[in-house]
This record gives C-alpha cells, sequence and structure tokens, in this order.
C-alpha cells in the first residue's frame, strides 16, 4: 500500500509561513495561526510539506484503508487559501451562508484573503470540524 503524502511531521510551522511570497498571505496565515490555536486549543504541525493542521485523528475506511489527518487546517497556497473543514453537511451550508466570499469543494473552503470573511463564523466552522471528526473517530 502506498505511503500517505499527508503526514504530521516536525517542519517548522513559523518557516513555512515565512516562505509565503506575498506579504498580505503571509499575514492572514498568522492570523489564521491564531484563530485555528485559539479554537482548537491544539498547537499547529505541517502536515505534508504545505498544510498547517491541528489535532489529529485515526481513520479507518471499509475498504480497509486507514491513516491519520488532521482535525482541521489551512494551506496559504499561491492561488488562495484552502481551509481544510468539515464535509458537506447542512450544518456546514448553513454557517457558509453567512461566511462571506469563498468557493467550496467536498471537504474544502478556498477563500482570496481572510478580509473577504466573517472569522467568527470561521470559528464555528472549526468547532463543528473538530466535533464531528471527533464523533466520527472517538479515540480508542
Amino acid at each position: 500500500m502506498n505511503e500517505p503524502k499527508m503526514k504530521e511531521n516536525d517542519n517548522s510551522v513559523i518557516e513555512f509561513i515565512e516562505s509565503v511570497d506575498h506579504e498580505k498571505k503571509k499575514a492572514d496565515a498568522y492570523q489564521l495561526l491564531e484563530i485555528f490555536e485559539d479554537v482548537t486549543g491544539y498547537d499547529a504541525k505541517m502536515w505534508g510539506p504545505s498544510i498547517i493542521g491541528f489535532g489529529s485523528y485515526h481513520y479507518k475506511y471499509a475498504s480497509g484503508r486507514e491513516g491519520d489527518a488532521p482535525l482541521v487546517g489551512f494551506s496559504p497556497r499561491k492561488a488562495r487559501i484552502s481551509l481544510y473543514l468539515s464535509y458537506e453537511s447542512e450544518e456546514r451550508e448553513n454557517l457558509l451562508q453567512s461566511f462571506g466570499k469563498h468557493k467550496k469543494s467536498k471537504a474544502c473552503i478556498y477563500v482570496n484573503k481572510l478580509a473577504d470573511i466573517d472569522t467568527n463564523v470561521l470559528k464555528d466552522l472549526i468547532k463543528l470540524t473538530v466535533r464531528t471528526y471527533q464523533n466520527l473517530y472517538p479515540e480508542d
């Protein structure tokens, strides 16, 4: 079986943020770091080369595939900031109605800059995600 690409590692979160070229995106990344740490209570860890994750859970699918993933996370990518939050759900959709300017996929929400969104709604989305994954994948 292939080794997962997204694994927690000891790379420096601060060094990664400092490597972001765009100054405004770098400032947003530091603000997100503070928000995610405050809301989750977890220290930031690097997952793979470019995802800043908080907490973790162990998943095991019916197919037998299993691994570890961060409960929540983000990445200040070149095009947009990727927010790794809860999968599609009615509660997520309700929160996104007042979130601000964003695009979404099944498990990611993409924003151009923090000024485009309501950070209080972001905090609610983070709480929803942590609660969802801790309920789906309780620690043994």
